[in-house]
């Protein structure tokens, strides 16, 4: 009896412990799953919520916007995604018409002023301003001491400026006149006269002297009829026009052929320019860039190669090729280096053998250089045969009177002027339009 007692205690603790060992077991397990459950959730596990009904958006007022964009009110309330064809369809109901697409704005770059003698000759008219106190009143004794300091400080130069004070001065004591504005009136005759070309010095002359000069002593070209002040150009078929432009460093020969040519190509000639300086390294890349804005061709060599070769050729270029017009550019030559000189003898030469012909050897000024300019033209002339000249930088600090000194002293006409750097500040001189801007107020 004892022994069966015994085996059923020993039972029941064994489920007691079996029983045991499983609530162990789950409570374990259901703690595991709770910390699993924090860690993806990042809280408390909440039981589903029956899904909301979408908010009704509140009725369109006429011309008003829907919130979040004209797309938001068409919506679809159910999850699923729309087609991107659709969702580019616009909203229904009243829509305002699309507001026009603006014009382009086109900038259009304002023209510039047109360069004027009076407009550019400030610094000129300043010196001059003296003559506005001889107005209105008789001429005094200590008044010629003025007019000649006004005279040296334009520029006029010793010489001219001795011929046109003696010159008024013998007119008041002859008691021609008076007063001070018959002065400055008769000045600006005398200037005018001066101004007025009478002949030309020209190396491309056909042989006939012009009737009572002859030869210029010490001179290696001649004197021909009167020309005036245009650039000579012989509508000969079979010659081809060469033009060429002297003159030292820096004072804008290379600018000056290329305004030329472009004004030449607007007459409708047919223009070839030559890289004739081959001792500046930027004077070809800067002819061809003016060459390129023309709309004409350029004939260049190697740097530091024979400038009379490239001329040559650019000559016989041209005349196979049909153009009219030759302007060739030179290196800027040191008026003292006789070896330099010699070299554009030779260029000269060469490049008036047929069927090229020089009809212009133009020298390029300085204006701002006063004097010295007129030491230039000098040395230039006895080389070259200069047969007019160019003056540059005639706006600014230029005084101009190197104008009177150039055309009194040498005869040499002054045909171009620069009144600025644009491309059409490069005129033809009016002696008139000069002599106003100087001596009118």
């Amino acid at each position: 009896m004892i022994g069966a007692l015994s085996a059923m205690f020993a039972v029941i603790a064994v489920w007691i412990w079996v029983v045991i060992g499983v609530a162990v077991v789950a409570v374990v397990l259901g703690g595991a799953t709770l910390l699993t459950g924090r860690r993806r959730g990042g809280g408390t596990t909440r039981p589903p919520s029956r899904p909301s009904q979408p908010p009704v958006p509140p009725p369109l007022v006429p011309g008003e916007e829907p919130k979040g964009g004209a797309l938001a009110a068409e919506r679809p309330r159910s999850g699923a995604r729309r087609a991107p064809e659709e969702a580019a369809l616009p909203a229904p109901g009243p829509t305002a018409p699309p507001a026009p697409a603006p014009a382009p704005t086109v900038e259009v770059e304002a023209a510039a002023p047109t360069a004027t003698y009076r407009s550019r000759l400030g610094k000129a008219r300043g010196v001059f301003g003296g003559l506005r106190g001889l107005r209105g009143r008789r001429v005094d004794p200590a008044d010629w001491d003025d007019l000649e300091e006004m005279l040296l400080r334009a520029d006029v130069g010793v010489a001219t400026t001795d011929a046109l004070v003696a010159d008024l001065r013998r007119r008041v004591e002859a008691k021609e006149f008076a007063a001070g504005d018959d002065l400055v009136a008769a000045l600006r005759a005398d200037v005018l006269d001066l101004l007025d070309v009478e002949h030309r010095w020209d190396g491309a002359t056909d042989g006939e002297l012009a009737s009572g000069r002859g030869a210029l002593p010490g001179a290696d070209f001649e004197v021909v009829a009167p020309v005036g002040r245009q650039l000579r150009f012989d509508e000969e078929p079979g010659v081809v026009n060469v033009w060429l432009f002297v003159g030292v460093n820096g004072v804008g020969k290379t600018t000056t052929v290329g305004k030329v040519a472009r004004q030449e190509v607007a007459a409708g000639r047919s223009v070839l320019l030559a890289a004739g300086d081959t001792f500046r390294a930027a004077a070809g890349e800067q002819l061809a860039t003016w060459a390129q804005r023309s709309g004409v061709e350029v004939v260049r060599g190697a740097e530091g190669g024979d400038p009379s070769a490239i001329v040559f050729d650019a000559v016989q270029r041209a005349a196979a090729r049909g153009n009219e017009l030759v302007l060739a550019d030179t290196a800027g030559r040191l008026h003292t280096k006789v070896n330099l000189v010699e070299e554009l003898k030779k260029i000269r030469r060469v490049a008036d053998r047929p069927p090229g012909r020089v009809t212009e050897v133009l020298l390029v000024l300085d204006a701002t250089t006063g004097q010295n300019g007129l030491n230039q033209a000098r040395q230039f002339t006895e080389a070259v045969a200069v047969t007019g000249v160019v003056l540059t930088k005639l706006d600014g600090t230029a005084k101009g009177g190197i104008v009177l000194a150039i055309q009194r002293e040498l005869g040499l006409p002054v045909k171009l002027v620069g009144l600025g750097e644009g491309p059409d500040d490069l005129v033809p001189f009016d002696p008139r339009e000069f002599v106003g801007a100087l001596l009118e107020a």
